[in-house]
């Protein structure tokens, strides 16, 4: 089919902002992860549901960006602008996660000075196609299914369910798409609710428990996402930016719920957070996109960093997590390298974005505007 060009449609300024406090937040909850010895004692404990945040974004904005374009494309041109949206900054995550793999060497992480050259060079090409390795072919010892870059899981998911969006669910109606979320929901709840974990932590490695909790985080805020958007019942709020914020870094900043004796609480609580909070929160900032110049470039600045932030932040952490250990660090001697590291994740993330995600995506559309 011959390429179609659309006119950029606006964007929705405040849940770009929210996409970007999420990113930064992930960041934070990586490096307050090195210093953890469980779950229960995690600082910003529940940083990992900005994941489920992000799926929830993803099913929103697709449905904006692509529910009436389709008398205009077909699967191949959706396919297309997906890859071109996505792919660069996967590559180059993974690049950069191979540039940084000797650095991480550690007691925690044994393997890394055993792995010959070519074998890293080998997962890392593998990484920058999105091909997910079995735990048999881990080189770090976490049996990430994207050992150089572990957060590139969450795109693996992405492309999936933006595959299943373009061949089926694109068609199907607003009623049917409502009981797929309200099956998805009862599912992401069964989950939480029963042993071993009490949570939606999961998703990085292909093994078939972690792979069914990927598709369970993935499902039910994608669709929930999409749903939200085609019901269209947005209306504006007063403070929607600063109120949504807040909710979300209450929500993602909670200490962990019911510790060892009543750990059904914290499935609970991350139950309800992404079946009922986290559309709320997209509702209370989808519905206000007339906002004031200087709070609407806030936004922009933070939603354009936020996607590659995540996506090329953790092989820093990695370094970081190495040095800690290799040195004992506690939380508080480490918290000077910490905020370094912070810093630098947001400076590459700057530079990624404007000298190769921007330019490689310009060349890749042949000029023509950059689909979002």
């Amino acid at each position: 089919m011959k390429t179609v060009s659309f006119t950029p449609k606006p964007h929705f300024p405040l849940l770009d902002g929210l996409r970007g406090i999420a990113a930064l937040i992930v960041v934070v909850f990586h490096l307050m992860e090195g210093h953890a010895t469980s779950h229960l004692d995690q600082w910003v404990n529940h940083g990992y549901l900005a994941v489920d945040f992000f799926f929830l974004l993803s099913g929103f904005v697709i449905g904006y960006a692509y529910d009436d374009r389709w008398s205009q494309m077909d699967f191949s041109e959706f396919a297309r602008r997906r890859v071109f949206r996505l792919q660069p900054l996967v590559v180059f995550g993974s690049a950069l996660g191979f540039a940084c793999y000797y650095f991480q060497i550690s007691p925690i992480w044994p393997a890394i000075s055993e792995t010959p050259v070519l074998t890293a060079i080998g997962i890392s090409i593998l990484g920058m196609f999105l091909l997910p390795v079995p735990p048999s072919m881990d080189i770090r010892g976490w049996n990430e299914m994207f050992p150089l870059n572990g957060p590139a899981w969450s795109l693996f998911f992405e492309y999936l369910v933006n595959l299943l969006y373009g061949l089926i669910f694109r068609k199907c109606s607003r009623t049917f798409l409502g009981l797929l979320v309200v099956l998805f929901g009862f599912s992401t709840f069964h989950h939480v609710l029963h042993p071993p974990s009490y949570d939606l932590v999961g998703g990085w490695s292909l093994e078939p428990a972690q792979l069914k909790t990927g598709f369970i985080r993935v499902l039910y805020p994608f669709f929930a996402g999409l749903l939200l958007f085609r019901l269209g019942y947005l209306r504006p709020f007063k403070h929607a930016f600063w109120w949504s914020a807040f909710l979300l870094v209450c929500i993602l900043a909670m200490p962990r719920i019911g510790g060892t004796d009543q750990p059904w609480l914290n499935g609970w609580y991350e139950g309800t957070s992404v079946v009922f909070l986290f559309p709320f929160i997209v509702f209370l900032a989808a519905g206000s996109q007339q906002v004031s110049p200087r709070l609407e470039h806030f936004c922009k600045k933070l939603g354009a960093l936020s996607y590659p932030l995540y996506i090329t932040h953790f092989p820093l952490v990695y370094i970081y997590t190495a040095w800690i250990h290799r040195h004992q660090k506690s939380l508080t001697e480490s918290l000077p390298m910490a905020c370094l590291v912070l810093i630098t994740s947001v400076l590459l993330a700057y530079l990624a974005n404007r000298y190769f995600d921007h330019p490689i995506r310009r060349w890749l559309q042949q000029s023509k505007p950059i689909e979002s």
